[in-house]
């Protein structure tokens, strides 16, 4: 079969970059080596970055819906409650960044809500698709399965995680480090004997020990046991050996832990792909980046690649964009992918505090060969900037941006004609733009600012804005 795009993997990544091509009308396919949609709790973080793509996504509320707010940490001690930590700096929701705390959704659980979301929109997943090779040319890549027909695609997206095998096929190496030589249990459980409004604690037991946290998960009656074990252990993942964990670590008894409803093992680390491309072969989350799990930064960092990505696939493939547009993909998301590595990294080790830095909203793309800003003095707000929400002549900015198009804002000034499909907006006053022109790109972020209509139209001419 002939397809646009072959999404490799039915992850987080896959599935968002699924839903964007679909709602683009890109003809895209999405494959998944597993059966199903992945079962466990990993990725359990949705930073406040990422509630806006999927405001943007249209599976706002449904995310809402599925999860809840973070519990305050309790820390005890001999069978006593001795203390509370708190996981993150404060933050209260402001007009220009709504969504301003993290937000718990088990990892199974964002992904069945992106699967409706993509099945709505007409996309499509095929499970038991397991990738075996492929070649590509200058007009394409043909990917084969283990079983199954082959399938050409004029751009492939490799979506399919740390252990990626169209990584390794392409010979693209990776950079990084072990974060932590001590392996983790993570394991979805139930369990009785503990409250729900408290992320449980547990702190090593004498020298050598690990610590066990127990995390209730929002929306659900499962909660997270996370425990961290000597180097060069081999961690047991059966129901016997979790609940004498619990045990062992806790003023549980064994059977408090009643079932176990998914497990794995895991050695912290952060690793960095030397190219996020080959050709018309992308890598994308975790395929091309692996993070510690404590700074909450994996699942989000790779979902915003695959909300970069998807803008300007549909650019090329349906909107005439040039395919040079497509280079702008690493140029922007590797920088990025590296800064947040360095911040998941600090997290794990207790230098970096979980807050402003890891909310992803500061993240831009100012040095990026996209953005142009035209003003000698800009103050505040720049181009390459997260275009924030609030109102605009009485509309609200992130209803404006909600689509697959361009916005112009034009604050304090009058706007120039411009060719469909850029949506302006106008106003007189906007506390966080200040006065000019913005034209804010399809993922969120300002391509071009200025106050000369004049100069926006070498920009537009570009051919990006399709």
């Amino acid at each position: 079969m002939n397809t646009d795009v072959l999404v490799i993997g039915a992850g987080p990544t896959g599935l968002a970059l699924g839903i964007d091509l679909a709602r683009r009308g890109v003809d895209a396919l999405v494959v998944e080596k597993a059966d199903r949609l992945f079962p466990g709790s990993r990725g359990k973080g949705l930073q406040p970055r990422t509630m806006e793509v999927f405001d943007d996504l249209g599976v706002l509320d449904a995310i809402l819906a599925a999860g809840g707010t973070y519990p305050v940490g309790m820390v005890w001690q001999d069978g006593e409650r001795v203390g509370e930590h708190r996981m993150f700096d404060p933050a209260e929701p402001t007009e220009d960044s709504p969504y301003n705390a993290p937000w718990m959704v088990p990892q199974w659980r964002t992904q069945e809500v992106l699967f409706a979301r993509l099945e709505e929109l007409g996309g499509r997943v095929s499970f038991g698709r397991e990738v075996v090779g492929f070649e590509q040319n200058t007009d394409g890549v043909t990917v084969r399965f283990a079983a199954g027909a082959d399938v050409r695609a004029r751009y492939v997206v490799a979506a399919d995680g740390g252990r990626s095998v169209v990584r390794r096929t392409l010979g693209i190496g990776m950079t990084g480090e072990t974060v932590d030589p001590n392996p983790l249990l993570v394991a979805d459980v139930r369990i009785t004997g503990l409250d729900r409004d408290n992320w449980h604690m547990f702190p090593p037991r004498g020298e050598g020990a690990g610590y066990l946290s127990i995390c209730p998960l929002a929306g659900t009656e499962d909660f997270q046991v996370v425990a961290q074990f000597p180097e060069g252990t081999r961690v047991d993942l059966s129901l016997d050996a979790v609940r004498a964990v619990v045990a062992a670590r806790s003023h549980l008894a064994p059977e408090a832990v009643t079932e176990v409803r998914w497990a794995s093992d895991f050695r912290p680390r952060a690793a960095l792909a030397d190219s996020f491309r080959t050709g018309r072969v992308f890598l994308a989350g975790d395929a091309a980046h692996v993070h510690s799990p404590a700074g909450g930064q994996g699942l989000n960092t790779s979902v915003q690649d695959a909300y970069n990505l998807g803008w300007k696939l549909g650019a090329v493939l349906r909107g005439g964009a040039p395919a040079a547009l497509l280079d702008t993909y690493e140029e922007e998301r590797r920088p990025i992918a590296a800064q947040m590595l360095g911040i998941s990294t600090g997290v794990h080790r207790g230098e970096v505090r979980r807050g402003e830095a890891t909310r992803q909203l500061g993240l831009g793309y100012r040095d990026s060969s996209l953005t142009e800003e035209t003003r000698t003095a800009p103050d505040g707000l720049r181009a390459g900037d997260r275009a924030p929400d609030g109102k605009l002549g009485g509309t609200r900015l992130f209803d404006a941006f909600r689509g697959p198009h361009w916005t112009l804002l034009a604050v304090g000034c009058a706007a120039p004609e411009l060719p469909e499909p850029v949506r302006v907006v106008t106003g007189e006053e906007q506390p966080s733009y200040g006065k000019g022109l913005f034209l804010v790109r399809p993922d969120g972020y300002v391509g071009w600012a200025g106050e000369d209509a004049s100069k926006l139209a070498g920009y537009v001419g570009r051919g990006i804005t399709r």
